[in-house]
């Protein structure tokens, strides 16, 4: 399969991916995500050139001390012939356009086929839309119920708690109350920015059913750390079910009067 491609749904697993064993480990969090693996290719593709800089550079040095170990101490005050200088030159812009150069061509392929290709969600009939409000320190979301529309009696608000359909678009837009919040799924290479008076936004598709952390990348306050939540990717049918009897329930206690409750916006056009 090529790296370009969105991965396949997996079949449902009873594994919860955020609630398995906790292990020590240097790797990234487990990628739950159909497109995840794009950053994960950049990232290893970034700590090989590293490795393979760092090897070359205290390689020299080696060589260096060994092979001169015995020689007088010398004193250069012109800073090299031009013949060294032209060799520094070419390795520092050889290095750069092949490291540096992979790295932007990887990285404006991703953001040009996924993260900024907002008609992929905009296309899909299937498209789970979520508008998520961000506080000092809890994410509110809003789902649009059975008349698809944002600001209606059916609209379904959860507290810490992100429910998606495995194997669709999902769309997201994002604001925030107070301060700059950092909405992050480290399991599906997502982050945001959540900003007063702004609606950002952004999308992602869950590969398989399970459960991961939400959590703020911003230090937003004292209580920063407190600031996690929970998405629940499940099978089409069950998120339709759940969205189904929630917006029931939310219809039936709905105050119009209560303005605290009522907060959201029209769904914005990508």
């Amino acid at each position: 399969m090529s790296d370009l491609a969105p991965r396949p749904v997996e079949a449902s697993s009873e594994q919860v991916g955020g609630a398995s064993p906790r292990t020590w480990t240097l790797a990234l969090p487990e990628d739950a995500s159909a497109h995840g693996h794009r950053i994960d290719a950049l990232l290893g593709w970034s700590h090989r050139f590293e490795a393979g800089l760092a090897l070359v550079a205290f390689g020299w040095m080696a060589v260096a001390v060994w092979r001169f170990r015995k020689a007088p101490r010398a004193t250069v005050a012109h800073g090299g012939t031009r013949r060294s200088r032209a060799w520094v030159l070419g390795l520092a812009l050889g290095a750069f356009l092949v490291v540096d150069g992979t790295l932007l061509v990887g990285s404006e392929g991703y953001l040009r086929d996924v993260l900024w290709n907002l008609d992929v969600p905009a296309r899909d009939p299937r498209t789970a839309r979520i508008e998520i409000n961000a506080h000092q320190w809890s994410w509110e979301a809003r789902y649009a119920g059975a008349d698809g529309r944002f600001g209606t009696a059916d609209d379904v608000v959860t507290w810490n708690d992100l429910r998606v359909p495995v194997g669709v678009p999902v769309w997201v837009q994002l604001v925030s109350t107070d301060v700059v919040h950092g909405f992050s799924l480290p399991h599906f290479r997502v982050k945001l920015d959540a900003i007063p008076g702004r609606v950002n936004q952004t999308w992602f598709q869950a590969a398989r059913e399970g459960e991961w952390e939400v959590a703020c990348y911003q230090h937003c306050g004292t209580s920063h750390y407190r600031m996690r939540g929970v998405l629940r990717a499940l099978s089409p049918d069950a998120h339709a079910a759940w969205l189904r009897e929630a917006g029931r329930q939310a219809e039936r206690v709905y105050d119009a009067d209560d303005s605290a409750a009522n907060w959201g916006w029209e769904w914005k056009a990508p």
